[in-house]
């Protein structure tokens, strides 16, 4: 089970014992002022519409219906046998919980309606019983229900539409990414068919033997072509056209200028990986490092690791935070784009905070055999 998931297992908790806590004081209250049984029905129908918000989760736009079918119900059977007015705040609760989850979750048209369906049940409690504590109490209900309802949806439609935005702008900067990838590979081909056009009229045995070559830088291009070009993006903030340990070690020192220490491990020699490789870690670097800075006050350094292995290179950036901080997630769209670009290359893409203390982010990026720069 996920943090989210407990979380959310220990909010079915929370509202459970509320919901009792709620029903128990309503059956004590009516038990002191009405008498007899009465309170019977009034505590039936709070648990009936509890045990439908805590299944909400099932299917929102069906239990809040049923919520506001048994309130309704409840409401006329009250009026009719000269029971307490209802729905009374043993049943209102839930049904707020029910119409808020609806309003916040359910498309615009359904959530209208379940709204509508509150409405009416407040209007037939106003009806039966007039303006007394019931009716201001589920009038109160149902516009926190609509409020925070609304509310919810309007942060999660903007949360949607600017993680959506941040994932266009990756796209777009792919696209001129494009352009300095496919004339790497294209400018090898038309080096190797010139040498082969010089040398063709002396030694034919040798134009034969660059074709192999022109055949292979043919194919690099066309795979780096299909990783990239699903996701495009404009260069206005890009990686260089070559980002190796050169280009790593001015982030660095560019980025140290906070105050932060940090140490730099690259491989030796130049592993020559494809552009688009190098490129995307060396973004993963730098949007890790602009989190540090933005997110990380209590950091002393960082540690940057680039390694390789047989068909993978893995990019790590480890900072030294307080765990205060790591127990608050780095939130921020910059992971939606590392993400979205590491996995458009069919790599995986890793973040969070680390036991000890401070953040890790990790990104494993396949490199096809044979294929360097």
């Amino acid at each position: 089970m996920g943090v989210t998931d407990r979380w959310a297992a220990v909010a079915q908790v929370g509202l459970g014992l509320v919901f009792a806590a709620a029903i128990t004081f309503q059956a004590t209250a009516l038990a002191a002022s009405w008498g007899g049984t009465y309170w019977w029905f009034d505590c039936g129908v709070g648990v009936v519409v509890a045990l439908l918000a805590l299944a909400r989760r099932w299917h929102r736009g069906w239990t809040a219906t049923a919520g506001l079918v048994v309130a309704l119900v409840a409401v006329l059977v009250a009026d009719r046998a000269g029971l307490p007015h209802e729905p009374g705040p043993a049943a209102a609760l839930p049904l707020a919980v029910l119409v808020g989850s609806a309003v916040a979750a359910l498309p615009i048209v359904a959530a209208g309606a379940v709204a509508g369906g509150g409405l009416v049940v407040l209007v037939a409690t106003g009806w039966s019983a007039g303006l007394t504590a019931v009716t201001w109490w589920n009038l109160v209900a149902w516009l926190a229900a609509v409020g925070v309802g609304g509310a919810s949806r309007a942060i999660a439609a903007r949360r949607r539409a600017t993680t959506e935005r941040i994932r266009q702008d990756e796209r777009l900067d792919l696209a001129r990414e494009l352009h300095d990838v496919v004339a790497h590979h294209i400018t090898g081909i038309v080096v190797q068919a010139q040498a082969a056009q010089l040398v063709s009229e002396r030694r034919p045995e040798r134009a034969r033997q660059s074709l192999p070559g022109i055949e292979s830088a043919g194919a690099e291009a066309l795979a780096a072509m299909r990783r990239l070009v699903g996701l495009l993006r404009d260069d206005s903030d890009g990686a260089p056209a070559s980002a190796g340990p050169e280009q790593l070690a001015e982030l660095v020192a560019r980025f140290e200028r906070h105050g932060v220490a940090v140490t730099l491990r690259v491989p030796d020699d130049d592993p020559g990986w494809p552009p688009e490789v190098a490129g995307t870690g060396y973004r993963v670097v730098r949007e890790a490092l602009t989190n540090v800075a933005r997110h990380a006050t209590g950091a002393r350094s960082v540690a940057v690791t680039v390694a390789t292995a047989p068909g993978s290179v893995t990019v790590e950036v480890v900072d030294d935070g307080p765990p205060a901080r790591a127990r608050h997630p780095r939130r921020g769209y910059g992971l939606v784009g590392m993400r979205e670009r590491v996995e458009a290359l069919g790599g995986t893409l890793t973040a969070g905070p680390r036991p000890g203390g401070g953040w890790s982010v990790s990104a494993v990026l396949p490199v096809p055999a044979g294929e360097r720069r």
